[in-house]
């Protein structure tokens, strides 16, 4: 399930709490891995300076501000997750964050729980869980969606363009980028009976409550909208009214492996982790994507063109500024890890975004260069038996998009302090919360 908090303490107060735990007022001024604050803003802003420095100077890093060992390097990160017997996935869905007791009470009353089903299983039930969910993202099923994402691509794209044409201004992520993914994933899966914009509510809030550090009255808010996420999944998984063959479909006649049905609170949980992963980090991804296409001399009218040039960018981007930028891991044992001892017990959370610029596996790994050799050896989509069964479809769905939007709007660029947009700053997703375009 999602537990109540890390099972070490927290600084008070939120990021505020975290800036005083381990601030320039606590830190030896010989050490600036010590002014290091995980929500703060100059890391949300621009990690890369900071990951960097991890790299080089204490690759395997314990951060006082949050309990955890923060793991860097790519040699390192791909370990930990090749190990799964070593290093546990048991709390890669922990909340991040005390949950308040008025908060908890909220979750109590609305009857949300979430046993261990994809993430955080490494029970004898995950693999075939894992077959069930994969069946739904394969390669074929995948190349049959590009008709449908082309179609809501277009379909969202024509507002974007009369707004541009009537304003000269417009934000491809509010109207684009963020609602592409939920719509695709909605005819893929057969989700009827909702709107787009109440289920991004209910992903996004469900992101913030267990992977932020929102305020008190803020968990209470998103608590709530957590909980109506979690009654419509039962609701729906329990009334047997999804079309066949659909994934929900699926769920009640899938066998655990001591021949049991499977049930509903697990088949809710399998439902609350893919459509979060389908919806909420696609959008973030396909964000980034265009963000950085914008930015980049050239690449807006070359990505326009044939399939190739879109795939390769996006394959970049994944590499160096992927929307799940940490994923977390617990030690089974005491053990050994870049040179590091590490208790049993140690919470690690896994660098992704900064093994991906890895000056060992990415030579010069700030520039962009899409047809890199070995592009595909980031760690975006993690490897071993917890990799992102969804990765071909993300992958699929940012290429379509960024396409589309090239052809679409061609006259596009940057709105004037577009590059300086509010940031997504949870502990394990970052994002452009907004991508403001203007006409030429």
């Amino acid at each position: 399930m999602i537990f109540p908090a890390l099972d070490v303490p927290a600084p008070r107060g939120g990021a505020a709490g975290a800036a005083a735990a381990a601030g320039p007022g606590s830190a030896d001024p010989r050490d600036p891995l010590g002014l290091l604050d995980l929500f703060g803003a100059p890391f949300v802003q621009d990690p890369y300076p900071w990951l960097d420095l991890l790299r080089s100077e204490s690759p395997v890093h314990h951060d006082p501000g949050t309990g955890l060992w923060l793991v860097s390097r790519h040699q390192d990160v791909r370990q930990v997750l090749l190990e799964p017997g070593v290093f546990l996935c048991d709390n890669a869905q922990n909340a991040v964050a005390p949950l308040p007791v008025p908060v908890l009470r909220v979750l109590v009353r609305g009857g949300f729980t979430l046993p261990p089903a994809l993430a955080n299983n490494g029970t004898p039930s995950h693999p075939g869980l894992r077959r069930l969910v994969t069946r739904f993202f394969n390669a074929g099923r995948v190349a049959a969606a590009v008709p449908v994402i082309q179609r809501i691509a277009d379909e969202l794209l024509q507002p974007v363009r009369s707004e541009l044409d009537a304003t000269g201004g417009a934000d491809l992520f509010a109207s684009f980028a963020q609602v592409l993914p939920c719509r695709v994933l909605m005819e893929l899966l057969g989700i009827e009976g909702v709107d787009p914009a109440t289920l991004i509510r209910w992903s996004d809030a469900s992101l913030e409550l267990f992977w932020g550090r929102p305020a008190p009255t803020r968990q209470l808010e998103l608590a709530e909208l957590v909980v109506a996420f979690h009654q419509w999944l039962t609701e729906t998984v329990r009334d047997g009214s999804a079309p066949a063959d659909s994934f929900i479909e699926a769920l009640p006649r899938h066998r655990l492996p001591d021949g049991r049905p499977l049930d509903v609170q697990t088949a809710v949980g399998m439902c609350f982790f893919v459509f979060i992963a389908g919806q909420s980090t696609t959008g973030q991804l396909i964000a980034t994507v265009l963000r950085r296409a914008l930015a980049e001399p050239g690449m807006w009218a070359r990505v326009a063109g044939e399939a190739g040039p879109a795939e390769a960018w996006v394959e970049e981007v994944l590499r160096r500024e992927p929307p799940v930028t940490t994923w977390r891991r617990v030690a089974a044992q005491d053990t050994e890890l870049g040179g590091v001892r590490l208790p049993a017990g140690a919470q690690l959370l896994l660098m992704l975004l900064g093994s991906g610029s890895d000056p060992e596996v990415f030579p010069q790994p700030e520039r962009m260069c899409p047809h890199r050799e070995n592009i595909r050896h980031h760690l975006a989509f993690g490897v071993g038996r917890h990799r992102c069964p969804g990765a071909s479809l993300a992958r699929t769905e940012a290429a379509v998009a960024l396409r589309a939007a090239a052809r679409r709007l061609p006259r596009i660029q940057q709105a004037a302090g577009a590059a300086d947009s509010p940031m997504l700053g949870l502990l394990s997703f970052r994002a452009p919360l907004q991508v403001a375009v203007e006409q030429r």
